[in-house]
Parts: C-alpha cells; structure tokens; sequence
C-alpha cells in the first residue's frame, strides 16, 4: 500500500480501533427493546396495506439476529452508505464529464435526487421509507466511471472476450453488494431480498413506461447478476417500483439544466416543445411529475402517471436523446471514455494473460490491479475459476473518473 492509500485509510482505521474498545460496553435493556419492538409495530400497523412490514422474517443469504435498535432495512442503508462503492459516487459521472465544474451533477448526487424524489412520494404513499432510502441510495452503487458511455464501453470488451458475457450496472450493483464489498472483514453485505431486488430492478430508462407493478411472486434465483436486465422481471415490492419511477423523473430535467450549462442547448429549451406542459423548469417537471404520481397511485398496488403526463414524459426523454445526449459534446466524449476503458481493458487483460510470478510489473498500476485480483474474492484455482475478463471489468468498474485517467496516464504518458 503506498502512502496515499494509508492516507486514505487511516481515519477509517482509528475509528475501527475506537468502535471496537467500546463495542458492547454499553447495551439496550430488554425492556427497551421491546418498546422499540412495539414502535416498529405500530409503525407497520398505519402503513398502506402495500407497503412491505418492517416486522417479518427478512430473507438475508446468511441469517443473522435482528438489531436491538435498527430495522433490518435500516442496517441495509448503513452498510451501503459506508461502503467504499458508494463513497466513490462523488467522483463518477453522471451524464456529463467536466471535473472543474461543481454544478454539473455527479453520480452520488443523482442516487440523492432520487432518494429524495422517492422519499416524498413514499411518504405520501404511507410506504415504507426506510426501504426506499437503502434502494435509491443503493441503486447506483455499482456503475462504472464516465457514466453510460463507460457501461457501454466495457460491456463492448467483454463481449469481444466473450459473447455470454456482459456489463450492465444493475447487475454489476447487486455484485458489489454481494461479493464485492467487504462488511466485518467477510465479502458481501448480506444484504435483505427487498433491498438487493430493488437495486437489481431500479432501472428508469425505459421512456414509455409509467405504469409499475411489484412482482409479488418473485424467488431468490431471479436475484442474481449473471442475467441481463432483458430477462428480469420488475421489481418484488412497491417500494421498488418507487424507486424505479423516481430514478427516470430525477434525471430527466436535472440533465436539461447541465446541457444548458454545458452549452448544449439554449436556455428556451423548457419552454419550447411538447413537454412544456410538464413545467418551465427543472423543479416545475419534478413538481408535475411528482404529484401526478401520488395522485394516481393512492390506493393501488402499482406507481403510475396519468396518461397524458406519462406521454409528456417520454416526449421530453425523446426530445432529450436526439437533442441532448446525440449532441456533438456528447458523442465526443463519448469517444474519449471509448478510449479510456478501452484501452485500460486491453492492457490489463494483456498482463493478466502473460502474468508471471517471478518479477514485479514496472508499472505501478498493473501492480496495483495485480494486487487487486490475488485478493479477489472469487479467486481460485479450481476447475470453476472466474473468466479473467471478469477481473478487469470488476477493477475498471469500481474505478471513479479520475482514477481512470490517472492510470491511463501511467500506462500510456511516454507512449
């Protein structure tokens, strides 16, 4: 480890040493206990009779015993919100690349738009907001760097390797909290079903639909990230399908105004067009959006927009794909993450393929990445060893921005 990384670590370290010295030395009486018991209870009593219980049996892979003061959802959040994937949000992309402008959105502060446009109709809903909080923070946990130009890139490369093969940041999100991330020095958070579901089926990326139904019937076996999205079904609870709806309204008006800022298009473009009728700025679409939710949902178990505002919608997303994310800034960045994820790929899947044991790459990144897959939790040496493509995808994937080009840089300076 060199000294930026121990510089990075080492207040996560102290307050390890600190949390484990008084660990237990203070505890929640039993009579406490079933107060809060009885409060979770209550609280599962006046939600809609759609909302999923606090209090039942949360299918987790490994059991494990409930907290005396969280809800199982609420452990959920915690173990998301201090994952490292999640800290790196901040640094990945969203739609636009431009690392000097603070005002251009991040992924990280996407998953908070979308929690927070989640939560208010949750609210509304009477749903379960702890749910809804552990998904929408969640959701996005596993995208790579350069936002969906990275995603396609390196899904491109593992197909080139392997046409069974694929990249999709749903997928790759429930593998980060699966297998990735590390929570009690042991792999995977172990994470609840609902949890793991609605991160799975988050995606709001389809323009035409603004009607959704919880899979009630949903099994274990449909959670798994080696299936893409074509063949999944939606999510299992309502509180899902919330979340599902807000990740397609948060964006869809917080990209309009960084095209603006980005110089994409005139400032007359929410007031020109059919999806005027949605609002004349960003807050006035999430507004529209919002209370058309809420107002056609009450009472039913399903998300949904009224027809005309649900058509509105897809006609600013379609305005927004041809005028927008089509545009020549766009499309040349586009080229420019091609290039990165590209080119990283190739070279790591080149080192991984000639490795040998008995000298140390010269370069500092290949190192690193080495580093990187000896301590893989998948690693192994049997017959069912994981595809090397999958190394690299993991290692590129969990990558911010700027890292990226950091080893780009490394790999390619005094090319």
């Amino acid at each position: 480890m060199d000294d930026h990384e121990k510089m990075n670590n080492i207040s996560f370290e102290q307050f390890e040493d600190l949390f484990s010295q008084i660990r237990g030395a203070v505890s929640v009486s039993d009579e406490n206990r079933d107060r809060i018991r009885l409060a979770a209870a209550n609280q599962d009593a006046m939600r809609s009779e759609f909302a999923t219980p606090d209090c039942i049996d949360h299918r987790r892979a490994v059991p494990e015993e409930d907290c005396a003061v969280r809800t199982a959802f609420q452990r959920d959040l915690g173990r998301i919100i201090y994952s490292q994937s999640f800290r790196r949000l901040k640094h990945k992309t969203q739609v636009f690349f431009n690392p000097v402008n603070d005002h251009i959105c991040s992924r990280l502060e996407h998953v908070i738009y979308v929690n927070y446009i989640s939560q208010v109709i949750g609210g509304a809903l009477n749903l379960n907001k702890d749910l809804i909080q552990a998904i929408a923070l969640g959701h996005d946990i596993g995208h790579t760097p350069f936002g969906h130009s990275g995603e396609r890139a390196l899904s491109k490369k593992l197909k080139e390797k392997d046409s069974r093969l694929f990249f999709e940041h749903e997928a790759h999100s429930l593998r980060v909290l699966d297998v990735l991330e590390k929570h009690n020095d042991d792999y995977g958070l172990n994470l609840t079903f609902e949890v793991r579901d609605g991160i799975l089926s988050h995606c709001g990326e389809a323009y035409d639909e603004y009607e959704i139904k919880p899979v009630r019937d949903k099994t274990e076996e449909e959670l798994t990230y080696l299936k893409p999205k074509r063949s999944r079904r939606g999510p299992a609870t309502l509180e899902g399908c919330v979340v599902k709806m807000a990740d397609k309204i948060a964006y869809v008006g917080r990209d309009v105004e960084d095209a603006l800022r980005m110089g994409i298009v005139n400032e007359d473009y929410f007031v020109s067009g059919e999806g005027k009728y949605l609002g004349t700025s960003n807050s006035e679409m999430i507004n529209s959006l919002v209370e058309d939710v809420i107002e056609n949902s009450f009472n039913r178990d399903e998300i949904r927009l009224s027809k005309k505002t649900g058509e509105a919608l897809s006609r600013v997303l379609d305005r927004n794909l041809n005028e927008i994310y089509k545009a020549t800034k766009i499309t040349t960045y586009e080229e420019y993450a091609d290039l990165i994820i590209n080119s990283l790929f190739d070279t790591f899947m080149n080192a991984l393929e000639n490795r040998t044991y008995d000298t140390e790459p010269a370069n500092e990144m290949i190192r690193k990445f080495f580093r990187f897959v000896d301590s893989h939790p998948q690693r192994n040496d049997g017959e069912d060893k994981m595809p090397l493509p999958i190394y690299v995808s993991d290692y590129i994937a969990g990558m911010t921005d700027g890292f990226a080009i950091q080893c780009f840089d490394s790999l390619f300076r005094e090319c």
